[in-house]
């Protein structure tokens, strides 16, 4: 029986574990407390003990790694918890789907493509850039099977840590003004959570994603200012909203450490942020949900979780 592992149990972790279970697709989550996912067998294990990973990951076609350290501890954690999890699926000879995002590329304004340079010069982005240098290594060697989909800043169920999450559509829901960042003019693709978790489990299931990353399907980009109003729209309340500057995260990161590593990826956000998944879309098929459908079942799921 094909039996897939998940490492992690955020809102990606839970939206692959969605999409392997309308493929009726054993699987597992591991996570270092043991965090029950509904659709899946949670294992507790800690994916920076190798030889740990190794056993659990016994019998898995396929690894998703899609847990993290803490925002602001990226550069100096990340790369080692990825280098333990590459050490379990090789001697595990489990399938490797890295969940990476669009850091590592230089800032563009135009529409980001996959044949771009890893080029990025912020700490979080060379850090994601150095991270798929060494899973390309590792495939060009011959040593692991590994494909990568790449989303944009994501929203949807359990997305409470992203830019557009409990500081976007937990206060608008409440009544109060939504977080905002960088200029409302600018066009920014917004991912899906959803349908980042079911690109995963396509990447997984096809070896043509093998060797190289993807940029998963999004709806068309729209402005970070319609991005609220249509957010508002939907829920029903109005389109108000506080715009942070870098100087205001400044000073919140005095206290709250994730909130200074946002400054330097505001840029994303002050000019055009567009998203190609076409080369994806040629191969697996366009499955982007239509934004309001998205933003509609997101408003549900917070009305049903705050």
């Amino acid at each position: 029986m094909t039996r897939h592992a998940v490492l992690g149990a955020g809102p990606v972790g839970r939206a692959i574990v969605g999409s392997l279970a309308q493929r009726q697709i054993d699987a597992i989550v591991i996570t270092r407390s043991g965090t029950e996912v509904p659709g899946a067998r949670a294992v507790k294990v800690d994916a920076r003990d190798s030889d740990a990973l190794a056993t659990a990951l016994a019998g898995a076609d396929v690894v998703y790694q899609a847990s993290q350290p803490e925002y602001h501890r990226w550069p100096q954690e990340f790369p080692a918890l990825q280098a333990s999890v590459v050490n379990a699926a090789k001697r595990s000879g489990s399938t490797l789907v890295a969940v990476d995002n669009l850091y590592g590329y230089a800032p563009n304004t135009e529409p980001l493509t996959e044949d771009l340079p890893q080029a990025s010069t912020t700490r979080k982005g060379r850090t994601r850039a150095d991270m798929w240098r060494a899973l390309e290594a590792e495939w060009k060697a011959g040593n692991l099977r590994v494909t990568s989909g790449r989303a944009s800043d994501f929203f949807g169920p359990f997305a409470l840590g992203s830019q557009v999450g409990e500081r976007f559509f937990g206060t608008l829901l409440a009544g109060k003004k939504a977080e905002t960042f960088g200029n409302p003019n600018a066009l920014h693709t917004y991912t899906y959570v959803v349908d980042f978790g079911e690109a995963l489990v396509h990447l997984a299931l096809d070896e043509r994603s093998l060797g190289r990353a993807w940029h998963v399907p999004n709806a068309s980009a729209v402005t970070n200012g319609e991005f609220l109003a249509r957010t508002a729209a939907i829920a029903g309340v109005p389109a108000r909203s506080v715009r942070r500057s870098a100087f205001q995260l400044r000073l919140a990161g005095l206290f709250i450490p994730p909130a200074r590593e946002v400054i330097e990826m505001l840029y994303e956000f002050e000019h055009d942020f567009v998203i190609d998944h076409s080369a994806y879309a040629a191969v697996f098929g366009d499955h982007a949900t239509p934004l309001d459908e998205s933003l509609a079942a997101t408003v549900a799921w917070w009305r049903q979780h705050v």
